[in-house]
């Protein structure tokens, strides 16, 4: 069973439903008692840093979700979900402190000198290129995959050595993590047809086998 993170701020239907595609058996859960009987833990988001992270915060989520992964137990978050897992956020005059399992802001992209009029927020499909071998995460999918993004803020990883994909949208960044049992994506794979449900099955297989 996998247990979906329900704390009024994801996109939480379409995620489910994606998951339900995988074969997967899937649980909304609003409170860390849910956890108990999860096999891998999907925290999903949209909108903004603080929402997200005061919302798991007031259900006690947060804390629960930090020791779910000390212990090893499989993990993933996708697109805000993703960036929770950082130090911090430069959004707006974000005050929440992000759950820190991962050292690095959340940072906005800003328009280059060959991009000056790079549209805000990046929208649509994107290659990501696999940098990290071997990865459960993109088991059986190609690197240059397309992806669907919809985000202003991407985190700045502090260890490379976790980012298991790169893209590119004015700036390089890290569209992706793998770290033993924790992965995340800045794209959104329930989103992304048939490769982002083979990475969601990639990730319950990882959960029914963890």
């Amino acid at each position: 069973m996998l247990a979906l993170l329900d704390y009024g701020a994801g996109n939480i239907r379409s995620v489910e439903k994606a998951l339900r595609a995988t074969g997967a058996e899937v649980q909304r859960i609003t409170d860390p008692a849910g956890m108990k009987h999860a096999h891998g833990i999907v925290m999903p988001g949209v909108g903004a840093f603080d929402d997200c992270l005061n919302a798991i915060h007031r259900q006690e989520l947060g804390g629960a979700v930090k020791d779910w992964i000390a212990a090893g137990k499989p993990f993933l978050g996708i697109c805000v979900g993703y960036q929770a897992l950082f130090e911090r956020s430069a959004e707006f005059n974000s005050c929440a402190l992000g759950l820190g399992v991962f050292k690095g802001p959340v940072v906005r992209f800003q328009p280059t000198e060959a991009e000056p009029h790079l549209k805000i927020p990046q929208i649509g499909w994107n290659e990501v290129d696999i940098t990290q071998s071997p990865c459960p995460l993109f088991a059986g999918i190609p690197s240059g995959s397309h992806f669907y993004f919809v985000h202003s803020f991407y985190p700045q990883p502090a260890d490379d050595s976790i980012v298991a994909g790169r893209t590119d949208y004015g700036q390089r960044f890290a569209a992706a993590v793998c770290r033993d049992n924790v992965w995340g994506t800045q794209f959104h794979p329930e989103k992304s047809q048939q490769v982002g449900l083979r990475l969601l099955k990639n990730f319950v297989d990882f959960a029914a086998k963890n």
